[in-house]
């Protein structure tokens, strides 16, 4: 974006968003920040901050010249003092900066290389929203968008910045006793300066898309963190119905035990089996383009508690899988987002809900079972139960003609041996389809890659006694589990993304990430 000059100034336009959704108490909720664009000069503000780029300590640019300029050269004289890192991200705070209006600017680094990659940006949205926690902030007015962004456009750079500003609000305190006093993050007004009015809808688009985001993400992370006691099948059942009333775009369909029971579904059935937690498959519609369109399908492993069942895992780090239902969680993160940004296409969201207890009843090492798709299962190792609740989903899912099919899945602790805690693993049985996905996640800083599924990885899963196993063995695990479910989607275009990895934090920092809802938004916003 080229910057502003003086004579190009305009009013404040009325465009601004706020607002949530809550899923841990079925009512509406308002996010506290409130974003708006203006056209106003920033340097004539009053507000509590003043965000400036720095893209060039030696020559400033845009916005930050003509502040510095105001000031009569104060800017350049304290970055002369080297207090401002060049690393993208780094900040520094200034109050009472001479002959402006604002009480602080705040100077934000966009590094030192010629072109400000969309990395480097997103980590300068990143830094804003938490240096703008400062209690005393309560509004701020941002000229990010001042810089140009590497192959990106307007509409990026604000939903960057919004996306930031609006996740940096999350908080969870469902289960607390005494809820959070003290103001800890920003929760104000924010305003992103437009230099020209022309820019306004490329603004209010990237600002609508950013809060979308940031929502599901927050939908996904709250369904994520509730105690697996709360968070039932039944209580995503629930939550669904909760998204069908607040978004009439969306309808929600519930099977039961009983129905699924009737289709065959006997992968899924064999994992709640030892669980007093009735099963749920969720099938949540929207529409948002013609019924003659093909639409997206998304599956998510929602599989509430995983004790590992017979198969039964070590207790360290036991408590963690509640998170093993955080596929669900994003497929109910994505379709709030697009909800709310009344996205013109079909797409349907399908959860596999159930828990996977040791009980009388449960499932053991050795039995065999029938899939939907007639396809027998010798189940050797009832802790790889995320596979067959999926595989018959995967089945089910074939009634909507559907044009591409994704699931999403906490599905191999291999996947984090491969890919670390960073990058998600992708498997598909086509090439364009995993090069969009791949393409998206570059794009939202949601990061995939591509792993094989080649013939030789599923003659690991043959069995004597059965149609294949559920394990492949201990090499290539996350290859093998991606095979198992390759062969359950041969009718149509399909991924598979392992999230293990990628959905939710260990140590001080515990809890659900949202990913990958950014990544599967931007795959659906590229689409639309």
């Amino acid at each position: 974006m080229a910057p502003y000059s003086e004579a190009g100034l305009q009013h404040e336009q009325p465009f601004c968003i706020s607002g949530a959704l809550n899923p841990t108490d079925m009512t509406q909720r308002t996010i506290p920040v409130e974003l708006k664009l203006s056209n106003t000069n920033p340097l004539k503000s009053r507000t509590g901050c003043l965000v400036l780029p720095v893209a060039n300590q030696k020559k400033l640019t845009g916005t930050t010249a003509l502040a510095d300029k105001e000031s009569g050269g104060y800017l350049r004289k304290i970055l002369k003092q080297n207090d401002l890192a060049e690393s993208p991200g780094a900040t520094l705070v200034l109050h009472n900066v001479p002959e402006l209006d604002a009480q602080r600017v705040l100077l934000v680094s966009a590094g030192d290389s010629k072109k400000v990659s969309p990395q480097a940006f997103d980590r300068m949205t990143t830094a804003t929203a938490v240096a703008l926690s400062t209690p005393g902030i309560r509004d701020c007015v941002s000229c990010l968008n001042d810089l140009e962004v590497d192959d990106k456009d307007l509409t990026w750079q604000s939903r960057s910045l919004a996306q930031a500003l609006v996740s940096n609000t999350y908080k969870f305190d469902l289960h607390k006793s005494v809820k959070a006093s003290k103001r800890t993050k920003f929760d104000g007004k924010a305003t992103i300066f437009v230099s020209q009015r022309s820019l306004n809808k490329s603004v209010e688009a990237g600002i609508v898309q950013g809060t979308a985001i940031a929502n599901g993400m927050s939908l996904a992370r709250d369904l994520g963190n509730t105690a697996a006691n709360v968070c039932t099948p039944t209580y995503l059942g629930k939550e669904a119905k909760r998204l069908e009333k607040t978004f009439p775009a969306i309808k929600t369909r519930l099977l039961n035990e009983s129905q699924m029971e009737k289709l065959g579904m006997g992968a899924l059935l064999s994992v709640s089996a030892g669980s007093v937690e009735e099963a749920k498959l969720i099938c949540m519609e929207y529409k948002g383009a013609a019924s003659s369109k093909k639409p997206v399908v998304l599956v998510g492993k929602g599989v509430t508690f995983d004790t590992g069942g017979i198969s039964i895992k070590p207790s360290a780090g036991m408590d963690e899988m509640k998170f093993d239902m955080c596929g669900a969680a994003s497929v109910f993160g994505v379709m709030q987002s697009i909800a709310e940004m009344k996205l013109k296409m079909n797409v349907i969201g399908v959860v596999a809900a159930a828990e996977n207890m040791p009980g009388s009843k449960a499932t053991k090492p050795g039995d065999i079972v029938t899939s939907m798709s007639g396809k027998t299962i010798e189940v050797l190792n009832t802790d790889a139960e995320g596979r067959l609740v999926l595989c018959d989903a995967l089945t089910y899912i074939s009634k909507y003609k559907p044009d591409v099919v994704i699931d999403i899945a906490t599905l191999t602790g291999a996947v984090i041996v491969a890919l670390g805690n960073h990058t998600t693993g992708l498997m598909s049985n086509d090439d364009s389809l995993a090069e969009d996905l791949y393409t998206a996640g570059v794009e939202a800083q949601d990061k995939c890659w591509r792993l094989p599924l080649w013939d030789e990885y599923e003659k690991q899963l043959s069995s004597n006694f059965a149609d294949l196993a559920n394990i492949g063995g201990r090499s290539a695990g996350t290859i093998t589990a991606g095979c198992f479910l390759a062969s359950f989607a041969k009718e149509y275009k399909w991924a598979h993304l392992d999230i293990a990895g990628v959905a939710w934090k260990q140590g001080g920092a515990k809890g659900s990430t949202g990913r990958p809802v950014p990544l599967l938004v931007q795959y659906l916003l590229n689409r639309s």
